[in-house]
């Protein structure tokens, strides 16, 4: 959580001096939320939310509407504050402008921000004035925090509980949630209110927590790495029962390929863990397993997989065969290229 803007929106928060204009965007909706509460908490009151606190989205928002809110004393209290959801102000034709000179105008009572979810949010230097403003305004990119921040803040929540978990479970958990912060909260009460032992384990884990695909997915490959294809047919066949689609089930598969592809090209340029976890994105447990799997597999082997998942890919999107029986012929493609070494 090292984006520059974050720390400035809890300087602001902390010293309870809220910017004019904040953007708030990112893939990681439980930090997103908590700081939208935050910001509320800061600057309106709860017995005047009802005059200082107006909220639009796309379709409730209008020019006057908004410069009205803008405008609008507040009742009752030093500041008012205005949200906006999910709006792209860019592709607002000739209203662009005009909501580009509201925000440049905010007075010192009242404080503006946009949030976005379910829209991206993406600057248009083409529309200067809009572009012009939004560089100025303060834009928090919640992006999802490191293993090593996930962890610190799973201990956190569990010691509440008075449970404790190990680093390297903490990791596990990361992997199996796939590290949003909002599936592991869920996770973690789950995991306190079965757990009568002090300490929660990787047996925990596994018994309850629902791994996404991502995750069952790694468990497939890493079942084909170590050569057990029976265990990773069973793993494909489970994952078909519950119906999920063969595309990114795929998708999973052949990414994992192509990380493992990329760690034996690092190890060999002597490269490390680190590098991995920059080039493809992911975090310090995944990492490491990852690197441990390529050590056991020859190069050829992880491009042939590469190639292997793109036909099985191309064979899919042309309707070349039913779903399930490409997925499980590409299976036991690789178990024949690596018997053959």
């Amino acid at each position: 959580m090292a984006d520059n803007n974050l720390d400035r929106l809890k300087s602001d928060l902390k010293l309870n001096t809220p910017a004019r204009l904040y953007v708030f965007h990112g893939e990681e909706a439980y930090l997103r939320n908590y700081y939208l509460d935050r910001l509320k908490a800061a600057v309106v009151e709860d017995f005047a939310e009802a005059f200082n606190y107006h909220r639009f989205n796309a379709d409730t928002i209008s020019l006057q509407a908004v410069l009205d809110s803008i405008e609008a004393l507040p009742m009752m209290a030093q500041r008012s504050l205005i949200r906006i959801d999910d709006v792209n102000f860019f592709a607002l034709g000739e209203d662009g402008p005009s909501y580009a000179k509201f925000f440049s105008d905010i007075p010192d009572y009242c404080t503006v921000v946009l949030v976005y979810e379910t829209v991206e949010f993406k600057i248009d230097k083409r529309k200067k004035a809009l572009a012009e403003l939004f560089e100025q305004a303060v834009v928090v990119d919640f992006i999802q925090p490191s293993d090593r921040e996930l962890v610190s803040w799973i201990a956190r929540h569990l010691k509440k509980q008075n449970k404790r978990i190990t680093v390297e479970d903490a990791q596990y958990l990361i992997h199996r949630t796939g590290g949003s912060m909002t599936a592991l909260l869920g996770e973690i009460g789950k995991l306190c209110a079965y757990s009568e032992e002090d300490t929660v384990t990787r047996a925990h884990i596994d018994l309850l927590v629902e791994p996404v695909l991502e995750a069952e997915t790694w468990d497939l490959t890493d079942a084909m790495a170590a050569g057990r294809y029976e265990s990773a047919l069973q793993i494909l066949r489970a994952l078909l029962q519950k119906q999920e689609e063969p595309i990114k089930i795929l998708g999973g598969i052949g990414g994992q390929f192509r990380r493992l592809l990329a760690a034996k090209r690092l190890m060999a340029a002597g490269k490390r863990q680190q590098d991995l976890m920059k080039l493809c994105g992911i975090g310090g447990y995944s990492a490491q397993k990852t690197m441990d799997a390529a050590r056991r597999l020859p190069e050829r082997f992880c491009a042939r997989a590469v190639e292997l998942c793109l036909e099985a890919d191309e064979k899919l999107k042309t309707s070349y065969d039913d779903p399930e029986r490409v997925l499980e012929f590409l299976v036991l493609e690789l178990a024949g290229e690596s018997r053959n070494g």
